[in-house]
């Protein structure tokens, strides 16, 4: 699709009247159908690899007025975290404050210090660190967002499920069935230590080819600080969560562990010999050989280093899908947790179906 008819279809719309009954009269179907459509766009020009158009439509969505409309109604209504408030204590906005906003988000802002929050972790006597944006940087976050989001779609591995489009856990589960029910296989069940709060800003940025406006905004939500409790901290690694571009930051950091485990052990013929499912900083590595388990765990530590990343060792172990194993000194039960999942095979009898086990995902 050429530039030009796109340029049409996000021509300059009729103003809007900065009123509470304006917001409410957007045809937000329209607008939701034309930013979808130039996302689209971006995604076939990135597929295709025409860098330099996927760069130019992001340049127009950045600037398009449908954009930023959808990308405030997203932080100010749809999103959960719409009424936490930033470093401006600015919680709840009218329709008329909304309107404002997209005016303000068109160009490149000055970012605001984040406000840290400390969230209890579900089941564990600890907290995790949220960084929270002021409502009108969390609006340029998702307009930006939804520029990078396209591009980087078309280019992330086919086993990352964390955080995108049409992507869920169950998904991943799903992944991990279909890996494991025709076998019995070893599994690294990795975890990376604190990964939203080490990726190397460098290693980050420099992975990202995007017109340099955006590239602008991006390191300054990196280098924007933390304020806790009234102090000032600065921000030298890490994509703080609470942000709304934070996740896919993260992921564009960690794409790439598939490719280099299918590289070290390409399939044989249709025969898989290791796969890796990844789910946020949470992957399995999948194989029937343990010396391969073995050195896919040394070669992913290996490639997380230059991200600022590594696997964290209490957490991370070796185990089988139907057997018990001893593995470094210890008896390692059958079956792993999984994103809330435990999955494991059992022994099934010789009049049962099932060649080796009986999958069992509870």
């Amino acid at each position: 699709m050429a530039i030009a008819s796109l340029k049409k279809g996000f021509g300059k719309p009729k103003p809007i009247k900065t009123t509470n009954n304006a917001w409410k009269a957007i045809p937000w179907t329209k607008v939701q159908r034309k930013v979808f459509k130039l996302q689209k766009s971006i995604f076939q020009a990135a597929k295709s690899g025409q860098d330099a158009k996927a760069r130019r439509l992001q340049r127009l969505l950045v600037k398009s007025y449908y954009a930023r409309l959808l990308a405030v109604r997203r932080v100010t209504q749809d999103n959960q975290g719409k009424k936490t408030a930033g470093v401006d204590g600015v919680r709840a906005i009218s329709p008329r404050q909304r309107l404002e906003i997209v005016k303000n988000i068109k160009g490149n802002l000055k970012a605001k210090p984040l406000r840290r929050v400390w969230i209890p972790k579900p089941g564990r006597d600890e907290k995790r660190p949220l960084g929270i944006p002021t409502i009108q940087d969390r609006a340029r976050q998702a307009l930006v967002k939804s520029a990078l989001e396209p591009e980087w779609e078309s280019r992330f591995e086919g086993t990352s499920y964390g955080f995108r489009p049409g992507r869920s856990a169950q998904d991943a589960i799903s992944r991990i069935y279909t890996a494991i029910n025709q076998g019995q296989y070893y599994v690294l069940d990795a975890d990376i230590a604190k990964c939203f709060d080490r990726i190397n800003h460098d290693y980050l940025l420099s992975k990202i080819h995007c017109p340099s406006s955006l590239k602008r905004d991006l390191k300054q939500w990196l280098k924007a600080g933390v304020l806790d409790n009234g102090v000032f901290e600065d921000t030298e690694a890490g994509t703080p969560q609470g942000g709304v571009i934070s996740p896919l930051l993260a992921n564009i950091a960690l794409d790439g562990i598939e490719r280099l485990v299918k590289e070290m052990y390409p399939n044989k013929g249709s025969t898989n010999q290791v796969n890796l499912i990844r789910y946020a900083d949470d992957f399995v590595v999948i194989s029937k050989d343990l010396g391969i388990i073995e050195q896919c765990m040394t070669a992913i530590s290996i490639w997380l280093k230059p991200v600022g990343l590594e696997i964290r060792p209490e957490k991370t172990r070796i185990c089988h899908t139907l057997n018990p194993i001893e593995y470094n000194g210890k008896i390692e039960e059958p079956g792993f947790d999984f994103l809330g999942f435990n999955i494991r095979q059992y022994p099934v009898g010789k009049y049962k179906s099932g060649k080796t086990g009986g999958l069992r995902v509870d």
